[in-house]
């Protein structure tokens, strides 16, 4: 069997094996031990050997795709040509979400007792805590250079992955300044040989994939199963449906206006990454499957694929974008909080902004949310309704938050190559 195949096996093999647990024997007094002691450590093991090789593989490929373009001119362009892709995706899906929202109203008629133990829930405050160590915008874009670069590598995976971007940008733009034209320089060499190293211990750790996913997949739906996922049906049906207009509908149209490309062909190509993006739950873990997908099956420029997706990893998040403004505008009807017009383009607004960087939060996207809620007067402690379902709607935004990277860079790439076929050129 193909890689991605087993991939799916073992996600579809651990599903089963949990439910089933889940359903019959929930509290028996194996189950966890051996979530604890081998299923988790095995998942850990390859999210671990990913893990390592991102910092490495984010920085070489960033500084590599600066100096590959060969003049600022071309940097200037993609990098533009990005950001405008980057508003134009991220505002689409969060207008998607909040016109679900207000047509099917998820949120209204929501038990009493449930919102009063969500307000209580040691998680939410936890999550509020959070919230609370926001930093200021100015603060977050000041810090956006890094005083210590290292210091930044060491905090990537913790928060700081966005300075280390920065850092590798304008390292690989004075590379450029520097050394332009010298591609035989023994500095590129070694970068390109630190890329290469990465990519490997990513396919190590990639053959470990169907049996990590079996166990994420078994832990998951062992101590959960599916109840919550019933109790917040209507919530996450409108959060699914959301995602799923923005990848076949929103996506679906760019990548056949832009890029002559089929958007069912195209999650063809690149099932590997959706299953690595759907087990993982992390962009970040993805994005070396996603550069190998996009060289060897969407055979996307180098140059432009390698410098899309890594900065997309960070910065183009549509699929949180989404999940923030339906997840504020649904705590608004379960709390009969009529937000005005203006309040609502303010959800909006901030959800886009959440979309292309956390970068100043602790503890991911549902901070953001809390920050969002406050500002427009809803009550923040809501935000425990959502918490039990969150992981599994993280693993689903995380799916359209890597597509919509890759298709960035499809489109990016497409109008590189055929200019005058692009509105973006």
């Amino acid at each position: 069997m193909s890689r991605p195949i087993r991939m799916l096996f073992g996600f579809s093999l651990g599903a089963v094996l949990g439910l089933l647990v889940f359903a019959f024997a929930p509290t028996a007094p194996w189950v966890e031990p051996s979530i604890k002691y081998f299923f988790q450590p095995l998942s850990q093991v390859f999210l671990r050997m990913i893990f390592a090789a991102v910092v490495p593989l984010v920085f070489c490929s960033l500084v590599l795709g600066v100096f590959e373009m060969g003049d600022f001119k071309a940097l200037g362009r993609i990098s533009l040509k990005t950001m405008l892709y980057t508003i134009f995706a991220s505002t689409a899906s969060v207008a998607i979400g909040l016109g679900l929202v207000s047509w099917f109203k998820p949120g209204v008629g929501f038990d009493a007792a449930m919102i009063e133990s969500a307000k209580s829930m040691p998680q939410s405050l936890q999550v509020i805590d959070n919230a609370s160590q926001a930093k200021s915008a100015v603060q977050v874009l000041v810090e956006l250079i890094p005083k210590n670069p290292f210091e930044s590598a060491v905090r990537a995976l913790d928060g700081e992955m966005l300075s280390l971007m920065v850092f590798a940008l304008i390292f690989g733009t004075a590379l450029l300044a520097v050394r332009n034209g010298r591609s035989g320089d023994p500095l590129i060499r070694v970068l390109e040989s630190i890329r290469d190293v990465a990519m490997k211990i990513v396919d190590f750790a990639m053959s470990l994939a169907p049996y990590a996913i079996a166990a994420l997949t078994f832990s998951l739906c062992a101590r959960f199963g599916w109840g919550l996922l019933v109790k917040l049906g209507a919530y996450v049906g409108v959060v699914l449906l959301g995602l799923s207009i923005q990848q076949f509908v929103v996506f679906g149209a760019v990548l056949a206006i832009f890029a002559r490309r089929n958007i069912w062909t195209f999650m063809g190509d690149t099932k590997e990454v959706i299953v690595t993006a759907f087990s993982t739950a992390s962009s970040n873990a993805t994005l070396p499957v996603s550069i190998r997908v996009a060289d060897q099956k969407l055979r996307l420029n180098k140059k432009v694929s390698s410098f899309v997706l890594t900065v997309g990893a960070t910065a183009n998040q549509n699929g949180t974008a989404l999940f923030e403004g339906v997840t504020v505008l649904f705590l608004a009807q379960v709390f009969n909080v009529d937000l005005t017009l203006m309040q609502q383009a303010t959800v909006m607004a901030m959800s886009v902004i959440a979309g292309i960087g956390t970068a100043g939060v602790p503890g991911g996207s549902l901070p953001l949310i809390v920050i969002v809620l406050q500002s427009v007067g809803i009550p923040a402690e809501g935000i425990g309704l959502v918490l039990g379902v969150d992981r599994f709607l993280d693993m689903c935004r995380t799916v359209l938050n890597v597509m919509g990277d890759l298709v960035a860079a499809t489109v990016i790439d497409a109008t590189e190559d055929n200019p005058d076929q692009s509105s973006f050129a």
